[in-house]
């Protein structure tokens, strides 16, 4: 039979410990016995109960010593009190300490039973309640990393795992998902935690200016270094470096950032001699690396070095338990920095409109979703109206949408799911554009009515690889 749960009897009356081992036991329950409240303490110390049924009257230690000290062991502790008619009086004060329930001698065995398996569900729902709380814990910890869903739960228990080692972690997922947020995550719970924690985009650095960047350089390495530089490298000595965008990085690049994990030292542009770091490197990316990797355009050596510990955020739309977290969280936030007072419990009719949608933008649209519904909302309730209009009525922001130069039509009326279908239309529109101008993305952005920053930011988000 099935275990139910763990339960110390502690009575002094031999017969009475036998037909409470023998009632409990034959229910399925684990039972261990002790004839003194010092001995049952021990006992106790040694290991977790579920429940502890405890005689008050005993020598030596009585039983409501021994409940005040086993509280002390265990604050949650469920203890239930047996005790004869007579010191009954004295078993109220059993309750006041603490205790779970008390029963009279003599006991009916139902009564025994049912008191029994109600005690040992308190203390699941309360170890339930504590592993919660545990969780929204190291939710808070992480930043705004919020995440109840079984794919979210998958990626903490590896960022639990990698951040005490110093092996690199390349972390994937499309634009929004966060990829920032765990690569603070796993520098934070390591032991160079005290040490410094460098951010570099790679896309937002002009190539020429990179390596300067990342390596230093010594005065007079190139016309305008006037003066000698610290590179990032450096500065994360002892630390991490966070490399983001890291399929941005032009091919000569790539080569030194190699050498830097295989030798652990860089050396600065114009100096002669290779300096020693310890850093720790989090890479992340929302290309296909091994995609890059086929078309020749990234180091295979160089990716697989990146990618010892590879970690990939999933986008929200596949994970839309968390959405709800997220929102009630953003809406905090604004709330303190707007001064507002918006509800973070959410009209069932605006929850349904967020879950549904697709969120191309994924973590980071959401949260100005909401930023802008918590600063516009007429009074303490997010409504509808508070939403864009995509996320309002999606048909009605599509067919608004331009879609000049392209032709095709889609049919939403049976079936199918209509946001991921306008997803799949707009990533066909797009490499259509592409395929029509040879690649070249500022005329396919004219092509398709939008401007080539926004153009340029799909293509990210919904990892279209560029031909070569």
């Amino acid at each position: 039979m099935a275990k139910k749960g763990s339960v110390l009897v502690v009575d002094d009356e031999e017969i009475m410990r036998d037909v409470l081992e023998t009632l409990l036991s034959a229910e399925g329950y684990r039972v261990d016995l002790a004839k003194t409240g010092e001995e049952g303490l021990e006992m106790y110390g040694r290991r977790t109960y579920d429940l502890a049924l405890l005689d008050v009257s005993m020598p030596g230690m009585g039983g409501l010593r021994a409940l005040e000290e086993i509280l002390k062991v265990d604050a949650e502790a469920v203890v239930v009190m047996i005790t004869a008619y007579a010191t009954f009086d004295t078993a109220i004060g059993a309750w006041e300490r603490g205790a779970y329930g008390c029963i009279r001698k003599p006991f009916q065995n139902e009564l025994i039973l049912s008191t029994v398996a109600a005690g040992i569900k308190r203390r699941r729902k309360e170890e339930e309640r504590q592993n919660l709380r545990r969780a929204m814990s190291r939710s808070v910890e992480r930043g705004s990393i919020i995440g109840r869903s079984e794919k979210m739960q998958a990626v903490f228990s590896l960022v639990d795992q990698v951040a005490p080692a110093r092996s690199t972690v390349l972390i994937t997922g499309e634009s929004g998902t966060g990829k920032e947020l765990i690569a603070k995550a796993i520098h934070e719970q390591s032991p160079r935690v005290a040490r410094t924690f460098v951010t570099v985009n790679s896309s937002n650095i002009p190539s020429e200016l990179l390596e300067s960047e990342l390596f230093g350089h010594t005065r007079g390495a190139f016309t305008g270094a006037v003066a000698a530089k610290k590179g990032l490298f450096e500065v994360a000595d002892g630390g991490s470096i966070f490399l983001d965008e890291i399929g941005d990085i032009p091919p000569e690049t790539q080569a030194r950032l190699l050498r830097v994990i295989q030798e652990r030292e860089f050396t600065p542009l114009g100096d002669t001699t290779p300096r020693k770091v310890d850093v720790r490197i989090i890479a992340a990316t929302n290309i296909d690396l091994r995609e890059a990797v086929r078309q020749g355009a990234f180091r295979e050596d160089l990716y697989y070095r990146l990618a010892v510990v590879p970690i990939e955020l999933p986008p929200l739309r596949e994970r839309r338990e968390d959405v709800l977290p997220l929102a009630q969280h953003f809406t905090r936030k604004y709330n303190e920095e707007n001064d507002r007072e918006v509800s973070d419990q959410l009209a069932p009719e605006v929850l349904a409109l967020l879950e549904s949608y697709t969120w191309p933008g994924n973590v980071r649209e959401l949260e100005n979703v909401i930023e802008r519904a918590v600063v516009i909302a007429p009074g303490r309730e997010v409504t509808r109206q508070c939403l864009p209009i995509e996320i309002q009525d999606p048909q009605k922001a599509f067919n608004a949408a331009p879609l000049s130069g392209a032709g095709g039509a889609i049919d939403v009326s049976h079936g199918v799911n209509f946001y991921d279908e306008v997803r799949r239309f707009e990533i066909d529109l797009i490499r259509r554009a592409l395929d029509q101008t040879g690649g070249h993305q500022s005329r396919a952005a004219r092509l398709l009515g939008m401007n080539a920053t926004t153009l340029n930011s799909k293509i990210k988000t919904y990892n279209i690889q560029l031909r070569s």
